[in-house]
């Protein structure tokens, strides 16, 4: 089922299985995913790292993540653009920016608890209750606000699942914030003081938030980050290795070559073949 509204907006909600799993893939500019997987063993490598996820695992995707098909048994697929409604402009109405998405080195892979599938699955049919009913002016803010609910609720339980919820609101905004930021600077900022400095906090201030949520410092989400796109580009580019490097901030390949063969435990030439 698809909704497309007069200014581009567009929204999809379908099942996918082994038949149509191509749709994981085609995947446009600006357009988000919501995966909410009802059966075992399905197989993805995701940015060059391979997930097995099981029954009711949810993950959040972004248009920037490359995925590889092993297995696909079945799930159930939200596909939205950014005029359907945008992470980073409504992100107070959600919160679930440098969470579920644009976070800076982890996939979030949420984890449901008995108590949360009966309140999902309630808002999951009637969203689809809704996308059946007959369009109107009202249709567009009817599917906004249950992507909404979706994302809440999701965003709530990643939080219990963490511990993300212990942290005081200004600790859980900076930490947040700071992801956002990695995600979208990482290729030219390399270091923490780079990222205090945006945030008007200093690199101490940072290392102690972080140590406080018992998460990555933040030196190894930059790192992380770094390598997400090390190995995208490695598995779905024809770039050279050394021009990756200098694509990643490196100035030389001995620096990257080190770099990879420390985080990943191999060479970049190895990851490649």
């Amino acid at each position: 089922m698809k909704y497309i509204g007069q200014t581009n907006e567009y929204f999809e909600v379908t099942y996918i299985n082994a038949q149509n799993q191509g749709e994981l893939t085609d995947v446009a500019t600006t357009q988000l995913m919501f995966l909410w997987f009802d059966t075992d063993g399905n197989k993805i490598t995701i940015d060059g790292k391979t997930y097995t996820f099981q029954t009711n695992q949810i993950v959040c995707l972004t248009e920037f993540h490359r995925l590889q098909l092993h297995q696909i048994n079945g799930l159930k697929l939200l596909k939205f653009n950014r005029p359907f409604y945008c992470i980073v402009h409504q992100d107070s109405e959600v919160g679930c920016k440098g969470i579920l998405y644009f976070g800076s080195s982890n996939l979030p892979i949420i984890e449901p608890q008995p108590q949360d599938l009966q309140t999902l699955q309630t808002a999951w049919d009637m969203l689809c209750l809704e996308m059946q009913s007959s369009q109107d002016n009202l249709q567009l803010e009817m599917l906004q606000m249950m992507l909404q609910r979706m994302l809440i609720l999701c965003t709530r339980i990643y939080k219990v699942q963490t511990n993300f919820q212990y942290q005081d609101q200004d600790q859980a905004d900076l930490v947040r914030n700071f992801n956002f930021l990695v995600e979208q600077h990482f290729r030219e900022k390399h270091t923490v003081a780079a990222y205090a400095e945006l945030l008007f906090k200093s690199p101490k201030t940072l290392s102690n938030v972080f140590k406080k949520t018992g998460n990555k410092t933040p030196l190894e989400l930059i790192h992380n980050r770094k390598m997400i796109e090390a190995r995208r580009l490695l598995r779905h580019s024809s770039q050279s290795i050394s021009d990756i490097g200098f694509e990643l901030g490196f100035n030389d390949i001995q620096a990257f070559s080190r770099f990879f063969k420390k985080q990943e435990g191999m060479t970049a030439k190895d990851f490649r073949a």
